[in-house]
């Protein structure tokens, strides 16, 4: 079935004929390009108001014919990993089924909740957002049973209006579990998102607080986050593959859903520790003799931070850090680029790199290397003689930093 959907690029009701001659069974177009279409494709091809729509439509009518439980997981950062964190542990007692890669928007959603089998006994699904309405939205036809919002932060301020239009949009996804009856997993330690739950008998804590469902501390001792958490009898530890304290609540939220749903303690262990991160997110990566932490999924004012602050933990003797601009900040931008070029500047750093416009201001600050591409970047990279130098990667997607590391 083929769905002729819109884009910045591509009208795809232009593909109706093409979309049949390469095998489609059905079309669904809401434009009719051909006059001769109707006669020639007849009841397989599709007509309607909005294909986009329709698609919504039909992912919420096999959503109602579901009996699994379905999760959704949203928040500023680190929604992916804790989406493959709760997917890992889960999957050791249930059939799952999580959201593939970065399927997260509203044509992502719909593709996510039609791939769900009915023998599924467990979906987790990740609603990404740059909008207030946008979780609304998908909450109409995902119709979660449980919720977890991972954080929120100054990120899509453009589409958002500043950080409290940020609050007020994600947090649409505990309206909707209030209003169904749902249950909401929250960090115990986030008072924030505590105070916006509509009724807090609905809610699952975890985190370092003392009187949290899963009560658990981080217990560092190498790069790699571990985790201490009360178990059954004694502690355990759970030592991850993570780069960052920052995965703390992410690996923690990932520890009480698999404890809610009785998972066993050993199993939660065993999908945590095996747990490899992947897709340029938080990945260490060894280089010769350097060693690259590689961050550059996506960026924005509340990620980069938290990177470089674990970042500054690290002990190596040389260190570098490559910053890529953060997008979607709109009148913020400016502001936001210069607070984290002024945390840059106060590290004890070899070398200080920036790419793109939104850190263009650096141009020709002494101590700074700067520029306008990645490409420019990345023939800058290859003739750069670093021996043991721990080296920080982390930029927006349009900056597609993990370039630089490729031949």
């Amino acid at each position: 079935m083929f769905f002729a959907l819109k884009g910045d690029k591509f009208n795809a009701n232009s593909f109706v004929a093409e979309a049949f001659a390469k095998g489609a069974k059905y079309v669904v177009a809401d434009e009719l390009h051909d006059a001769s279409w109707k006669e020639k494709f007849g009841d397989n091809l599709w007509i309607t108001d909005d294909a986009l729509k329709t698609l919504q439509a039909l992912a919420g009518y096999h959503r109602n014919h579901l009996k699994c439980p379905v999760i959704a997981i949203t928040g500023s950062n680190g929604k992916t990993t804790t989406k493959e964190l709760v997917a890992a542990v889960l999957s050791k007692k249930y059939k799952t089924y999580a959201t593939k890669g970065n399927l997260n928007n509203h044509i992502g959603v719909p593709l996510t909740l039609l791939s769900i089998k009915n023998d599924v006994e467990f979906a987790v699904v990740e609603m990404g957002a740059n909008h207030q309405g946008e979780i609304a939205s998908y909450c109409q036809y995902v119709r979660p049973d449980f919720g977890l919002i991972t954080n929120v932060g100054m990120a899509h301020t453009e589409g958002f209006g500043g950080f409290e239009g940020v609050v007020k949009g994600k947090t649409e996804l505990y309206k909707y579990i209030g209003e169904h009856g749902g249950k909401i997993f929250v960090s115990a330690d986030n008072e924030l998102l505590i105070s916006k739950i509509p009724d807090l008998n609905d809610c699952i804590t975890y985190g370092k607080a003392a009187n949290a469902y899963c009560h658990g501390l981080s217990g560092n001792s190498t790069d790699f986050l571990s985790l201490i958490i009360d178990a059954d009898n004694s502690p355990m530890r759970i030592q991850t593959q993570l780069v960052g304290d920052y995965n703390f609540e992410n690996a923690m939220s990932a520890v009480c859903i698999g404890k809610y749903f009785k998972v066993d303690e050993s199993l939660i262990q065993e999908a945590l520790e095996g747990y490899i991160p992947s897709n340029n997110r938080s990945q260490k990566i060894s280089l010769g003799t350097n060693t690259i932490i590689l961050d550059a999924y996506n960026a924005n004012p509340s990620s980069m931070r938290e990177a470089l602050k674990n970042f500054a933990k690290i002990s190596a003797t040389n260190k570098v850090v490559i910053l890529g601009e953060m997008m979607e900040l709109g009148d913020y931008a400016k502001a936001e680029h210069e607070k984290i070029a002024a945390l840059v500047k106060d590290m004890p750093l070899a070398k200080r790199v920036f790419v793109g416009s939104g850190f263009h201001f650096l141009e020709n600050e002494p101590g700074i290397t700067w520029f306008s591409k990645t490409d420019d970047l990345k023939t800058w990279f290859k003739n750069q003689p670093f021996e043991n130098t721990s080296i920080l990667i982390k930029g927006s997607r349009k900056n597609e930093l993990e370039k630089i590391l490729k031949d």
